[in-house]
């Protein structure tokens, strides 16, 4: 006879695996294949207990995001399926993985005959053990941690307390390459390829904010782990942290009077990547143990990357020793980002996320939102999660209200220059043609809609924008103001151009 999920908690194992994978397969559903892929795939239940399901997610960042886009649905899929489930709890998968279980193990004695207390202990387990064998596999990384297989950790040290886990977001195929960021993706592939080849150990990585650094950084690991296992070469240990983090752990080293320990596990490792080194700026003690660190890794032929906000000449407040060190190596640098390397991290971002997004959408963010990538995969992340939760399109209406918070911290005052410049590159004409003479069509409408958006956009008048365009007569100005109005009730695409180039001035 067919076992069937009553009102209560399940009795096996084998039902609660049932009702995790009805779950999923119902939520996959609603939400589609590239959705279901992108935020979901990756989700582990690790136990039942009592009125509550335990949910294991490999990043902070994807165990936020399920529980405050998905969170309340999932809930109900699990009171559908088990009432009595009131409650998910959603967590960061540990770094320690338990080993894996023997075939036996799911064979617990029956509920009959061990006593009450050893049933419920054994239900337990038998439940957590069935449910890890049904999750896939997420990978992350620790410190000392093989990149080829799991580690185990070392006695007495928690690996989660050493290294930060690798984002498998983070790789060279989704990084999008431009002339801002090529000389740095090139180094980071040969790094990768032939980690602590000579010139390129350290390799130093520097920029603004948001503009690749860290991706950069995370996919270099990987990709040593994927070369380290197509060329059956040991599995190499990479170990990847915040200089912050760096130096909290020396730190509690220090204060638990367990330096060796940390100065042993830290040098053993095959590549160390710090992040953000800028933050060790005045902090003397940690800059001498990281100098020390440093010394040791290299001698030993070992790949460091590291990253900063600065190049190693500029960041006053480091030690000359170790900023000398910082720069015997290859130092790349990553530029502001341009309109087209800006256009073509959204096309792939769009493409990765399965959800078609207008090229007007894309000009609109890729103009307004200049100075920080990760700012503008936000905005477009939001844009696509607003459009799925309400079953709407992206559209360039949607754009202004969704991310009016963002924008708004761009607002600036319109001037009658900023108008010509943006719609002189926007119809790829010369900003003089805004005040020459010539009246070819390629230029003369341009220009009138350089002074519409001049009369909608600004307090001038009349007779002061006709002079900023060439010394023309106000009924010029009057002229183009009202064909262009007449134009955008006739003409769709010309219509969309014109909210378009306004929207990226006004907003």
């Amino acid at each position: 006879m067919e076992n069937t999920v009553g009102p209560s908690s399940p009795s096996s194992p084998t039902q609660l695996a049932e009702v995790w994978a009805r779950v999923r397969g119902r939520l996959k559903e609603e939400v589609g294949e590239v959705e279901y892929r992108t935020w979901l795939r990756q989700m582990t239940l690790a136990a039942v207990q009592g009125e509550e399901a335990i949910i294991l997610l490999p990043t902070r960042f994807l165990r936020d995001w399920v529980r405050g886009h998905y969170g309340d649905r999932l809930r109900a899929l699990w009171q559908a399926e088990l009432p009595s489930i009131r409650r998910l709890d959603f967590r960061v998968m540990p770094e320690s993985r338990a080993p894996e279980p023997r075939p036996a193990a799911v064979a617990e004695p029956p509920a009959a005959v061990a006593g009450p207390a050893e049933a419920t202990e054994t239900a337990g387990k038998s439940a957590r053990i069935t449910a890890r064998q049904l999750a896939e596999p997420v990978e992350a990384s620790g410190l000392a941690e093989p990149l080829g297989r799991p580690a185990e950790p070392r006695a007495g040290e928690a690996r989660g307390d050493w290294s930060a886990p690798l984002d498998p977001r983070f790789t060279f195929d989704s990084f999008v390459v431009g002339k801002p960021n090529e000389f740095a993706h090139a180094c980071a592939r040969r790094v990768a390829e032939r980690p602590a080849s000579p010139g390129f150990n350290p390799l130093f990585l520097y920029g603004g904010v948001g503009l690749g650094k860290t991706h950069l950084m995370h996919a270099s690991a990987w990709a040593i782990r994927e070369h380290a296992m197509a060329e059956g070469r040991p599995p190499l240990t990479v170990a990847y942290m915040s200089a912050e983090k760096f130096m909290y752990r020396f730190i509690a080293a220090l204060r638990s009077q367990s330096t060796m320990e940390f100065k042993e596990s830290l040098r053993s490792v095959d590549v160390l990547l710090i992040d953000d080194l800028q933050f060790l700026i005045g902090k003397d003690n940690t800059q001498e143990e990281f100098f020390h660190t440093f010394n040791a890794l290299v001698d030993a032929g070992k790949q460091i990357i590291v990253s900063a906000d600065k190049s190693p000449s500029d960041l006053s407040g480091i030690e000359d020793r170790l900023r000398t060190r910082l720069g015997c190596g290859m130092v790349a640098d990553l530029h502001a980002t341009t309109y087209e390397l800006r256009i073509s991290i959204l096309q792939a971002k769009a493409q990765t996320q399965g959800v078609p997004v207008p090229a007007k959408v894309m000009e609109f963010l890729a103009h307004k939102i200049t100075s920080n990538v990760r700012e503008l995969e936000g905005a477009l992340n939001r844009l696509i999660a607003h459009a799925n939760l309400f079953g709407r399109p992206v559209t360039l209406e949607g754009a202004q209200e969704v991310l009016h918070d963002i924008l708004r911290a761009h607002d600036r005052r319109v001037t009658i220059e900023e108008i010509q410049k943006r719609v002189a590159e926007h119809y790829n004409i010369r900003l003089t043609d805004m005040s020459s003479p010539r009246r070819a069509r390629a230029v003369a409408r341009p220009r009138q809609v350089a002074m519409y958006l001049a009369k909608q956009l600004t307090s001038r008048s009349l007779p002061e924008i006709g002079r900023r365009f060439g010394g023309r007569d106000h009924t010029t100005v009057m002229h183009a103001v009202s064909r262009v109005a007449e134009l955008m009730q006739s003409d769709s695409a010309f219509a969309e151009d014109v909210e378009l180039l306004r929207r990226m001035l006004e907003t």
